[in-house]
């Protein structure tokens, strides 16, 4: 009797695919894509130019090695260059992210609980709570935009310069929760500008300064929370991209259209989007970050608690995804990080910045570690569509092109052989392999004597196994300790499943035999 399961290629399961990324060889070249793909990044912003949404934009498509696409559109300025990979913009609240850093740091050598009341460290935050409830919002809750503060961007994003006095006095006023805290998302720039006098009362300092000395400088990041004095690269300075608010006068001709918007200095809402950051700079802390998943311990935060930023600690309400595409399967926030699990790419994580005079994006996909950031000089100009629409172009190309290739994610060998001896109990059940090969559970939960039988209804349901297969079909291995096969009858096919326990020795803690009624029918084309 030949028994035949299927060749050992392993497949993933409907939870989502996994990538791994094969890389190129070659130079350094700055354009990695191939031409068609570069063609369609370059339309989605000269589009956006040319309609009026900014007057200038900057976009950088990157794997973990290199660049694989970069590109300045419009103006930094009135009249001004073209945007290139070192104009400063102002990131808005992808600047969340690194505040969240900063106070993993902080936790990380001791001097920080996140489940402090916030509180202990701004004692004139006593928020109202619905129904009177008696909750103190925690530093976690703030980090995860659970703290039940409201949604606040048109307000809070004008109050980047107060003192922390004038914050002090503006808390005493009162404030309203609109949830009870640690129950609910809401994205509060509050609860981050908060976060930001926590980071002054542990350190002593300015919270700029915390975010200077413990991130910028040990990663070599040139961000900056002040806008540099010199305008001219040749002068030895960076080129600042002045930020421009739309008209809504639609009317008004194209060389009208926008208007200049004046620079914000630091102060206490610097916490929620306050870094002035280039192409270069952003490029450089995604890298950093997604590096984690790698397990590279470089810079001021473990690998760790750099992948807990970039896990879903609150669930957020759907979003509208881009035309065409399914629905995200979850959203949600990490800390100062937006966290998705998409329908065809799996996770990716994100964070947009929407400031007066800026919009700027960054994305990554953790499975292949392809990511993007994006800059356009127009408030509010929701850059993260186009960067999202980018990213799936990059991901799309390396994918056709064979560069993003699956993974086989193998079954430990216990498990392997567990299903290979499994297998062979349905032609020759004997209790003692089958109680060597079991956890104790599986005779708890159904006795042998009952499994044995049912076994062999399920192999009398498909004829009994087959001298000579019909057709193979792949395994399924979505983790190293579970593993589904397929065993052929003469009128069909079993399904058959283990399970092994996460302890050692490993044995089968689940089994089951089923007929699979999804096979195909058999035929008798050769009689």
């Amino acid at each position: 009797m030949v028994i035949v399961v299927a060749e050992w290629s392993y497949a993933r399961t409907a939870s989502g695919p996994r990538t791994a990324v094969r890389r190129r060889r070659g130079g350094d070249e700055m354009h990695l894509v191939e031409d068609g793909t570069e063609t369609g990044i370059a339309r989605v912003f000269e589009d956006r130019i040319a309609g009026g949404v900014a007057p200038g934009s900057y976009v950088a498509v990157f794997d973990r090695d290199r660049i694989r696409f970069s590109h300045g559109f419009g103006e930094s300025t009135r009249g001004g260059d073209v945007p290139d990979e070192d104009t400063l913009f102002r990131i808005a609240s992808c600047t969340k992210s690194f505040t969240a850093a900063v106070l993993l740091i902080l936790r990380d050598t001791g001097r920080l609980d996140l489940d402090t009341p916030v509180d202990a460290f701004v004692p004139e935050f006593a928020p109202a709570t619905p129904g009177g409830t008696a909750v103190r919002p925690t530093v976690r809750m703030l980090l995860t935009m659970s703290g039940g503060l409201g949604t606040d961007d048109p307000w809070a994003d004008r109050q980047e310069s107060i003192t922390p006095a004038e914050f002090r006095r503006l808390l005493a006023r009162g404030v309203r929760c609109v949830t009870v805290p640690g129950t609910a998302f809401a994205y509060s720039n509050l609860g981050y500008a908060l976060l930001g006098q926590v980071v002054e009362r542990v350190t002593g300092g300015r919270f700029v300064d915390a975010v200077t000395s413990l991130l910028l400088e040990p990663l070599g990041l040139g961000a900056v929370f002040e806008r540099p004095d010199r305008e001219h690269p040749e002068d030895g300075g960076a080129v600042t991209a002045i930020g421009h608010r739309v008209r809504r006068d639609r009317a008004v001709d194209a060389d009208d259209r926008f208007v200049e918007v004046p620079f914000s200095g630091p102060g206490v809402f610097s916490a929620i989007g306050g870094l002035f950051a280039s192409a270069t700079t952003l490029m450089g802390w995604v890298r950093w970050l997604d590096a984690a998943w790698t397990g590279d311990e470089s810079g001021p935060l473990s690998s760790a608690s750099r992948r807990e930023m970039q896990q879903l600690h609150r669930l957020a309400p759907p979003r509208p995804s881009l035309d065409g595409l399914p629905p995200r399967l979850a959203l949600g926030y990490g800390f100062g990080l937006f966290v998705e699990e998409d329908a065809t790419l799996g996770p990716l994580v994100s964070h947009s910045g929407g400031y007066p005079g800026y919009s700027a994006h960054m994305r990554w996909h953790p499975a292949s570690g392809i990511g993007v950031v994006a800059f356009e000089n127009a408030g509010y100009a929701a850059v993260a569509k186009p960067a999202e629409q980018v990213l799936r172009l990059a991901i799309a190309e390396a994918q056709t092109s064979g560069e993003l290739a699956e993974p086989a994610i193998r079954p430990w060998p216990e498990t392997l052989v567990a299903s290979m001896t499994a297998t062979g109990l349905l032609s020759h059940w004997d209790d003692r392999v089958a109680a060597s090969l079991f956890a104790e559970n599986v005779t708890l939960d159904v006795p042998l004597d009952e499994r044995r039988t049912a076994a062999e209804a399920a192999v009398a349901a498909v004829g009994g196994i087959a001298e000579v297969a019909s057709g193979r079909a792949t395994p399924v291995c979505d983790s190293p300790d579970h593993l589904v096969w397929f065993v052929e009858g003469e009128r069909g096919r079993l399904r058959l499943e283990v399970r092994m326990t996460p302890v050692l020795p490993l044995r089968v803690q689940t089994f089951t035999v089923t007929v699979d009624h999804e096979a195909p029918e058999t035929t008798d084309a050769d009689d």
